[in-house]
């Protein structure tokens, strides 16, 4: 079985702290969004190789992430865009991936590298070869306001008998997290695009392929985060430190306040400040301010501020009155 994970997206959503670096690189707890995925892929013998797809902007961060890491499975698989407008849909991508690495004739896993699951891969993969069908993982998300973001799956027993994809009225809030698994007799994305379907959400193709075939859904409990905004980014790093705060060994706190969630990073410095729910980069300095569930990105300085809900690019400077 061969393995692909999706990290194509210039997440324009978390600008300006994804302007420049892609979000699945980004901290979550002591590790990254995609690490967390890479590491349960490399340990799984019935995975042979992995397969990042991203684009050419962020290509070179992604092979230079993966050299300084041990693992041996992953490879980048670069689809030739370097801005949004540019992107060919999830669905396109994956087409041009599968016939770039000559692997239509393998099992596939493609999961989105800014899902952040409790559940172990390992399970989900067993439940696909028990079923030997298309398998999506479906989560309860609570609310039917959210579930409009998302793929609607309708069960009966494990197998899926309907699929709406962002419906504008749900009428449950059981979606689809973007984690697949298909035989490889039904890695048929071409066929799909060449019958003039949607090349933008996988979603589609699911409910293009439950028209015709047995789709079956692997339910969990527990956590799940897709990382899209600087909220649900926030939320990620909230379960992840579970109400603990990290300090980096080479970073600076004095006579400062911690809370609960905190993550201040490599050669930052607080001084004098309460900082809450909040990260702080590496080399950000942050001195006499009250930080709340904010993103303080690297290299920034904040004098004598209130934040609250804030994103601040790097290489910021607000200070507030004279330093």
């Amino acid at each position: 079985m061969k393995a692909v994970v999706l990290a194509g997206g210039y997440a324009t959503r978390l600008w300006p702290v994804t302007r420049n670096r892609p979000k699945m690189l980004l901290p979550v707890g002591e590790t990254t969004v995609i690490d967390r995925i890479l590491v349960e892929l490399e340990r799984d013998d019935r995975i042979e190789d992995v397969f990042v797809s991203t684009n050419e902007r962020f290509a070179d961060d992604f092979r230079e992430h993966v050299a300084g890491t041990d693992l041996e499975k992953p490879q980048l698989s670069v689809e030739e865009t370097v801005e949004e407008e540019e992107k060919f849909g999830v669905v396109g991508a994956l087409a041009q991936l599968v016939e770039r690495e000559g692997i239509a004739d393998e099992d596939l896993l493609v999961v989105a590298g800014d899902n952040l699951i409790s559940f172990d891969v390992g399970e989900f993969l067993d439940f696909f070869e028990a079923k030997a069908a298309p398998t999506l993982a479906a989560y309860d998300v609570g609310s039917r306001e959210k579930a409009t973001s998302y793929g609607l799956v309708d069960l009966e027993g494990d197998r899926v008998v309907d699929f709406q994809e962002k419906p504008d009225d749900p009428p449950s809030t059981l979606v689809s997290i973007a984690c697949y698994a298909f035989p490889a007799d039904a890695v048929r994305f071409r066929e799909y695009l060449d019958g003039g379907n949607n090349p933008d959400e996988p979603g589609w193709f699911i409910q293009w392929l439950q028209d015709q075939r047995d789709v079956h859904a692997f339910t969990f409990d527990g956590a799940w985060y897709d990382i899209g905004t600087p909220a649900s980014y926030l939320e990620a790093v909230a379960w992840a430190l579970n109400g603990e705060t990290v300090v980096s060994d080479d970073a600076t706190v004095v006579d400062s306040d911690l809370g609960e969630n905190v993550h201040v990073m490599g050669d930052a410095e607080v001084r004098d400040s309460v900082v809450d729910g909040s990260l702080v980069f590496p080399g950000a300095s942050i001195e006499d301010c009250e930080i709340v569930d904010s993103i303080i990105d690297e290299e920034t300085r904040l004098v004598n501020l209130d934040l609250a809900g804030a994103l601040i690019g790097a290489h910021s400077h607000i200070t507030n009155g004279v330093e």
